[in-house]
């Protein structure tokens, strides 16, 4: 049995791998194979990197018409590249006996020019965004089976036609938060997670989140930070970067050996690995990224970003994920001292942080989605 998942988006990329150990763990022996339309992520012992792929300036930010991040990527040779990829899913008819979606229905509209049963994973909308369109619901009645972020989604696509469909968010099941890491913090310390992203924009995202963070240390709370980096972006252009912001960098600061950046008196910690295990000991999460910012939240951990859109797509990005998570994310102000002093007050304020975590998890929805899609996935494949 083979099978293809195809995604769109550097954060739906890590859902297809997530998706990928869920279905090994199901069908044992499948051979599993990984086209990413945006990115490229490294294949792994799960699922085999395959078909053209390149890195584009925007990271595959151009919904809503963001021209700049269009021309842009235009430039780097979007359309050439979407026409290698949608010839390779057309000469791929035949070879794969199932196909999962994830993100957005362009990554379903590909996917079916392979004319295999698909599952469609859709990531990227919700009611309490934007609903389904017309045409998206076209494409999703052509989908075996679809998977949507909640619950409310899932009844508005049922109420207008899809009937396969159900509420299964696979960014609750991304982090094992049962990894153990002692990061052997004082009795009145509490970690800050620092997520910058994984686009190019994440060395300047890097600083605004670390300026917010010595900002709030200023204001009495004992807090330190895990700065993370991302697996395709580089930890010497962080330290670069922050450097000119007076970020001193410490090879082996910590009492673990572990390397760190230091400025004044805040310490923040720069990590390289999984931030599993750095959930089960957050605080909070301050971050400008997209899929890491909503998996936080449905750890139930209270999430933070810094207003600093200096573009429409950015602010677009950012207004979107505020109406996904709802009350489970504070916006702050773009200046560092404003925000962090509405930082250091919500540190302060450990019941607006518990409230903030139960409406993350209520929004995200249980978990579990990834190994449903899996049990579905065996369905379609006549192995349940």
């Amino acid at each position: 049995m083979r099978v293809l998942l195809v995604s769109n988006g550097n954060g739906e990329a890590a859902i297809a791998q997530r998706l990928a150990v869920a279905l090994h763990e199901r069908i044992p022996g499948l051979a599993l194979e990984h086209l990413p339309l945006v990115g490229e992520p490294q294949s792994s012992p799960e699922a085999t990197v395959v078909g053209p792929r390149a890195a584009l300036p925007s990271g595959g930010l151009i919904a809503m018409f963001n021209l700049r991040n269009i021309v842009d990527d235009i430039g780097g040779g979007l359309i050439g590249l979407t026409i290698r990829q949608f010839r390779f899913l057309r000469k791929a008819r035949g070879r794969y006996d199932l196909a999962i979606a994830v993100g957005d229905t362009f990554a379903l509209f590909m996917t079916l020019q392979m004319r295999a049963p698909t599952i469609f994973v859709g990531t990227a909308k919700s009611v309490n965004v934007a609903r389904y369109g017309p045409a998206e619901l076209r494409a999703m009645r052509k989908a075996a089976y679809v998977f949507v972020r909640d619950r409310a989604t899932a009844e508005d696509c049922r109420a207008r036609g899809i009937e396969s469909v159900e509420a299964g968010n696979a960014i609750v099941d991304l982090h094992d938060r049962d990894t153990i890491v002692d990061l052997h913090l004082a009795g009145d310390e509490e970690l800050v997670l620092l997520l910058p992203g994984s686009r190019a924009g994440a060395y300047e995202e890097a600083s605004v989140l670390c300026a917010a963070f010595a900002a709030a240390r200023t204001r009495g709370v004992r807090i330190v930070g895990a700065l993370s980096v991302a697996p395709r972006l580089d930890a010497q252009r962080f330290i670069d970067r922050l450097a000119a912001d007076g970020w001193r960098y410490e090879e082996r600061g910590d009492r673990d050996g572990r390397a760190q950046l230091v400025r004044d008196d805040a310490r923040i910690l720069l990590w390289r690995g999984g931030v599993g295990g750095l959930l089960a000991h957050a605080a909070l999460v301050l971050g400008q990224a997209g899929t890491a910012n909503e998996a936080a939240a449905a750890a139930g951990i209270a999430v933070a970003a810094v207003d600093d859109g200096r573009t429409r797509a950015e602010r677009w990005y950012r207004m979107r994920q505020r109406a996904l998570l709802g009350e489970a994310m504070l916006m702050l102000p773009s200046d560092p001292n404003e925000a962090g002093e509405r930082l250091a007050a919500l540190l302060a304020d450990g019941e607006r942080r518990k409230k903030m975590g139960e409406v993350g998890r209520e929004r995200m929805g249980e978990p579990g989605a990834a190994r449903r899609i899996a049990e579905r996935a065996a369905a379609c494949l006549n192995l349940r």
